[in-house]
């Protein structure tokens, strides 16, 4: 990891992380002027954060190595409001359920900061704060200082009111919760920025002008730019929905094949964006993908680094090698039963007896051919593997004597086309073979 403790802002804009601020050249002057503390919001929308937090986490991680001292803040009462949705009204979830969100969450951040030493950080709830707040209170010291028509002007909030679904009371009022927390963080710890997303803007502001309203002093925010694919799209969103942080939710294999099948247009920005390589290195990846695009070797490295610092750095070495392993490019048989069933959970399955098979009829059942001559043909042409071995004879069997872990047989036409027969699951049907990096 880089200490980029001489130029902290500097080195956000150079991975593209300043999408927006308040004034630049004085928020520059306080972060090279001495200790900041600043913090992040993330609320327990889910039982798990995603790809796209990772932006926030590792930006206040950036921040503290520079120096500055964080505050991660795991809304235990904003979640349970809901920030407002360009589209419909959020469903508002159990309070017992939303709590023990706050603690899973927390423990996925607390491995990316330090609690100890000068610029140590501190986790906290909005919760301890809001929950002793009366109603009248609430409207009395905070309220008073919002102007409608300024919260009206809010991009989620005109989305919702020019909606078919408008937007209730509850979720109008989010921004007024959040900019309340920073004017609190403000009066406990003396945070004077705040960090989020660039949809975040309008409440980042808030805050700030709650602070100055109320105290006459001044704060910052800085947004992170909202992360997309090449064509624009939402980032962090596959065919089974979104990616987890939690490896019960997307497994380590599935988080680092993500990565690996990134975009080449979109990789160096992601190397800036989720790695603490070095500025050279990551240039030297650049030309990589200029030089030699197939060997996607900056792809490797991206998945490499962001499932070490996600999972550890034991468990990318494991999926690393499960990823090659697939594709002839190691030896199958000496990964381990967790990472293989995490690997082969990614590919289509084909539920058979488990009795012996043809190979024809696996490559059928597989969806890897469309039929048993196509099968046979293929096998002519020197294109079927079991388990990465070359099958030869248009008339191989193969059975539980062949499985890997007594269970999978690992099907591959040509270099890239993978399926695999389950002998564990009984007789069933399968969905067409794809195409894996």
């Amino acid at each position: 990891m880089t200490d980029t403790r001489t130029d902290v802002l500097g080195e956000l804009r150079w991975r593209g992380l300043v999408a927006l601020s308040t004034d630049e050249a004085e928020l520059g002057e306080a972060l090279s002027g001495g200790q900041v503390t600043y913090y992040g919001g993330f609320d327990p929308t889910a039982a798990s954060l995603h790809i796209g937090n990772l932006v926030l986490i590792l930006t206040l991680r950036r921040l503290q190595l520079a120096g500055h001292r964080p505050l991660a803040l795991v809304g235990g009462a904003t979640g349970l409001v809901g920030d407002p949705r360009p589209s419909a009204e959020r469903t508002l979830n159990d309070r017992d359920v939303v709590a023990g969100w706050v603690d899973r969450i927390r423990a996925q951040i607390e491995p990316f900061l330090d609690f100890d030493g000068p610029s140590a950080a501190v986790m906290v709830n909005n919760l301890d704060w809001t929950a002793p707040m009366s109603a009248i209170d609430f409207l009395r010291d905070v309220g008073k200082h919002f102007r409608v028509g300024r919260m009206l002007a809010k991009e989620a909030v005109s989305a919702r009111l020019n909606s078919e679904a408008g937007i209730s009371y509850t979720e109008f009022s989010y921004q007024i919760l959040q900019a309340m927390d920073f004017l609190e963080l403000f009066r406990r710890f003396g945070c004077t920025l705040q960090l989020g997303g660039s949809d975040q803007w309008g409440n980042l502001t808030a805050g700030t002008d709650l602070i100055h309203r109320v105290t006459g002093a001044s704060a910052h925010a800085l947004a992170t730019p909202l992360i997309t694919k090449a064509d624009g799209t939402k980032f962090g969103k596959t065919e089974g929905g979104a990616v987890w942080l939690d490896p019960t939710m997307t497994s380590p294999y599935a988080f680092f094949q993500f990565w690996v099948n990134a975009e080449d247009a979109k990789v160096v920005e992601y190397l800036k964006i989720f790695t603490f390589l070095h500025q050279e290195r990551i240039a030297e990846l650049e030309r990589a993908v200029a030089e030699r695009p197939a060997a996607r070797q900056a792809q490797r490295a991206l998945a490499h680094e962001v499932t070490a610092l996600v999972h550890g750095q034991q468990a990318a070495l494991r999926v690393a090698e499960a990823s090659q392993a697939l594709f002839g490019r190691g030896e199958l048989r000496g990964l381990d039963p967790v990472t293989l069933a995490d690997a082969v959970a990614e590919l289509p399955v084909a539920a058979v007896d488990r009795g012996d098979r043809s190979v024809v009829d696996l490559l059928v059942a597989s969806g890897l051919v469309p039929s048993r001559s196509a099968a046979r043909r293929t096998i002519a042409e020197g294109g079927a593997y079991v388990n990465n071995v070359k099958v030869t004879d248009e008339d191989a069997v193969v059975g539980p004597q062949d499985a890997l872990h007594d269970r999978w047989l690992l099907l591959r036409r040509g270099r890239r086309s993978l399926a695999v027969a389950d002998l564990g699951a009984g007789t069933g049907g399968v969905t067409g073979a794809t195409d894996r990096a």
